[in-house]
């Protein structure tokens, strides 16, 4: 595997090594040993697959007390991937960095705590895949508006499929609970 640095600090790129054949192909999507000595550590408690038509997006969501990394990866189809500094005291603070992942390029994307996270549907229908290093708890859930001014992220859907939740979801400058 080949693991790069994305542009803000603690944001991983995990470029698996794909074996393809005549019947397929075999990769190995996550190897506790490999990925440590890579900076993507912690102990991984709950795997989460979600499916999404196209023009869904779904975000920008984090958790707090106290967080999860992610290591996000899509399994069918192809999305935009969407990672936002939330972290006060970091020199990018409010910045966003994006990626597309496809089925087919197979690259996973390492979100430590202190990322709001999100994504949004390019194919006819994708599937999601991410592990976390703490257990979903609906009370320390948080999130973003997907159309914060002051971020600016450049979605490629320009009137999103958005759950009730995400609508209401405060802005930036907002939020309550960050890092």
């Amino acid at each position: 595997m080949r693991v790069k640095k994305g542009k803000l600090d603690g944001i991983l790129v995990v470029e698996p090594r794909v074996f393809p054949d005549g019947r397929g192909f075999f990769l190995e999507s996550y190897n506790a040993r490999k990925y440590a000595a890579e900076g993507i550590g912690g102990c991984f408690v709950q795997d989460n697959h979600s499916r999404s038509a196209k023009g869904v997006l779904r975000g920008l969501h984090y958790q707090i007390n106290p967080g999860q990394d992610k290591l996000v990866r899509v399994i069918l189809g192809e999305v935009l991937d969407v990672v936002v500094d939330i972290r006060r005291e970091s020199p990018t603070f409010g910045q966003w960095e994006s990626f597309m992942l496809s089925a087919e390029n197979k690259m996973q994307v390492y979100v430590p705590k202190g990322f709001a996270h999100g994504f949004c549907v390019l194919s006819d229908m994708a599937e999601f895949c991410y592990k976390c290093t703490d257990y979903y708890s609906p009370s320390d859930e948080r999130g973003i508006i997907w159309n914060d001014p002051d971020i600016a992220v450049r979605w490629p859907v320009p009137k999103p499929l958005l759950s009730e939740r995400d609508i209401k979801l405060p802005l930036l400058k907002d939020a309550k609970n960050l890092f």
